[in-house]
């Protein structure tokens, strides 16, 4: 019956490595059930049930992404959406939750819409074969920033924006250890190499201080525990704002939109291609499918009361463990309802075993940039911008945006429009360009 719905033979992968790799995922994504709650209770949100509200989301929206499209994709609220929807949209414009969740409902629809039509699929065959390869390896530049960060390698700084972490704080010396340990366990070959290392990094914690006076892997407070009543959320959404101000609500929604996509489709586009599933002209398989499996799960999420629930980056870490089909997603759904009940257990992985595994596939990813003709200009020159963008501004959608922006303007400067564009790429360009400028049109 599993080969018979994931095609595991063809896709040269076995069932072990398959629930292997989802457990690496889910490890490299359960941050997700501490973060997303925190974020969103400061729109006034109640945080017990929001932590059974994120679980449920990415379980059942994984689930739709295994079963639809076989691919080996995890979805939960996504990072950066649900900040902007807490901070910009509830507390900045003062728009209570339960509206914001109206726009999220809205915007699933709207998803819906463009995925079924096709309109999605042609802007994923819009984007050329070289910033395809810009946008995987942008993508491992912001996954490893990602992890240098939580790591406390990269800090902010007040002069030069980052710098370097103090390598002598225990913690930091842990998480460069982790580092070094899993690209000598991939270089090695090593089996589930990423996932050992989260899991030797989480048993040294529990003898390394953490600097205030506890360790930085602490005993959980228990192995199992109820999940939270999901009754202050389920279906609590409200579409009275939208109806009273318009004009007020659908910049919001558009905003929403524009992320969504675009982040989902750099995600789609930099697992698929480091999983190798891509073909030779650069086409996803079962694309149209996997569109409107995060497009439905957009909807649920609202249902469910979270914010958005998109594809995860992280899923790379599950690819690089040797995750090739739906199979690998039916393991996160499943470790995510299990997590229902472990939520003290998984939240004693810290932070620093988890980072170095994002590090690690930010390298792997990073490979992608061989593809890249480096030597004709006009090629180069978006790809690098791409790549540049993605982690400084700590965006996918917005380095995917000055990239195809830079690679339209210098087509048409340098005379090679028809060579290089299409209508719909010129299009895709023209939509970045109205989202960058949306401040200004909007007289912020």
């Amino acid at each position: 019956m599993i080969e018979r719905c994931f095609k595991l033979r063809e896709a040269g992968t076995t069932p072990a490595r398959e629930v292997l790799a989802g457990g690496t995922t889910f490890a490299a994504m359960a941050y997700i059930l501490v973060v997303n709650p925190t974020i969103l209770a400061d729109a006034g949100m109640p945080r017990e049930a929001l932590v059974t509200a994120t679980a449920l989301g990415a379980a059942i929206a994984t689930l739709l992404m295994a079963f639809l499209a076989n691919l080996p994709l995890a979805l939960a609220p996504g990072m950066g959406i649900n900040a902007f929807f807490a901070y910009a949209v509830c507390l900045g414009m003062g728009v209570p939750w339960e509206s914001a969740l109206g726009f999220v409902f809205i915007n699933g629809f709207i998803f819906l819409g463009l995925s079924l039509s096709g309109v999605r699929e042609k802007i994923v065959h819009a984007i050329p074969a070289a910033m395809k390869a810009a946008i995987a390896a942008g993508i491992g530049l912001f996954i490893a920033f990602i992890g240098l960060k939580n790591g406390g390698m990269i800090v902010d700084h007040p002069s030069t924006l980052v710098t370097l972490g103090k390598l002598t704080s225990p913690p930091v010396a842990l998480f460069a250890l982790g580092i070094l340990l899993s690209c000598v366990l991939v270089a090695r070959r090593t089996p589930a190499a990423i996932l050992l290392s989260i899991g030797i990094i989480s048993l040294v914690g529990f003898v390394v201080p953490d600097g205030a006076g506890g360790r930085v892997t602490e005993m959980p407070s228990a192995l199992v525990s109820l999940p939270a009543s999901l009754d202050p959320l389920f279906l609590k959404l409200d579409f009275g704002f939208l109806l009273r101000e318009p004009l007020k609500a659908l910049p919001v929604i558009l905003t929403l939109l524009l992320v969504d996509l675009f982040d989902n489709l750099g995600t789609l586009i930099g697992v698929t291609k480091r999983a190798g599933l891509m073909d030779r002209e650069g086409h996803v398989p079962r694309l149209r499918q996997a569109l409107t499996a995060d497009s439905l799960a957009a909807i649920i999420s609202s249902l469910l009361g979270t914010s958005t629930v998109v594809s995860y980056i992280e899923s790379a870490t599950g690819v690089q463990a040797g995750g090739r089909t739906g199979l690998t997603a039916v393991t996160v759904a499943v470790l995510f309802l299990l997590a229902l009940f472990l939520t003290p257990l998984i939240l004693a992985i810290p932070a620093v075993a988890v980072a170095p595994a994002l590090v690690v596939v930010g390298l792997l990813m990073f490979e992608s940039v061989s593809e890249i003709d480096l030597r004709r200009f006009e090629i180069a020159a978006p790809a690098v911008l791409t790549l540049l963008a993605m982690p400084l501004t700590f965006s996918i959608s917005s380095g995917m945006g000055v990239g195809l922006i830079a690679a339209v303007v210098i087509a048409l400067g340098s005379g090679r429009g028809r060579e290089n564009l299409t209508p719909f790429s010129i299009g895709l360009a023209a939509v970045f360009v109205v989202h960058f400028l949306e401040p200004l049109l909007l007289g912020e």
